[in-house]
């Protein structure tokens, strides 16, 4: 019951800033989270819809950021963690509860016919705008095949994301 609450309470808030931005002439473009040690932007026109933590049923035989499959809303989405997808490593479950609790699942549009859901660590936002501070080139390492950029240990610069490229990573 307390999950639901703080569901509802969050979606408010979620909608009050969106309504607020509608207001003053701002659109939300992007979405930012936090995934491991990386943080990511997604189009919100490549996110559809944003789920608490729903523990998937494993496949056997799959990649290990891979967790399973999950029924979201009466529809079956593959759930992939994202910063094991993204760092090439295991998969590693959330520390705490507490932690469990902020991860999310960021379900892709419809329209990228992806029945795909990725597992993040926290929400941080929407934006209309690149973040302040300019990347460092040299501080990221690209993942090849879907146009995500990450930080290493030199830089924390907030990178721009695709989902469109995900279905074209063979590995994907």
């Amino acid at each position: 019951m307390a999950n639901r609450d703080a569901l509802r309470a969050f979606q408010s808030r979620l909608a009050s800033r969106l309504q607020a931005a509608r207001t003053t002439g701002v659109a939300a473009t992007w979405l930012a989270v936090e995934a491991g040690e990386g943080r990511y932007l997604f189009p919100l026109g490549h996110v559809g819809e944003i789920f608490p933590w729903t523990p998937p049923q494993p496949v056997p035989y799959t990649e290990s950021w891979f967790l399973g499959v999950a029924n979201l809303r009466g529809g079956l989405y593959g759930v992939v963690q994202l910063s094991a997808f993204a760092s090439g490593g295991p998969a590693a479950p959330a520390a705490t509860e507490a932690a469990r609790m902020q991860s999310r699942l960021v379900a892709f549009n419809e329209l990228l016919e992806v029945n795909c859901a990725l597992l993040v660590d926290r929400l941080r936002g929407c934006g209309a705008q690149r973040p302040s501070r300019p990347p460092n080139p040299r501080a990221q390492k690209h993942l090849p095949g879907t146009g995500i950029c990450t930080p290493t240990q030199q830089g924390s610069a907030c990178r721009k994301s695709t989902c469109r490229r995900f279905r074209s990573n063979p590995s994907f």
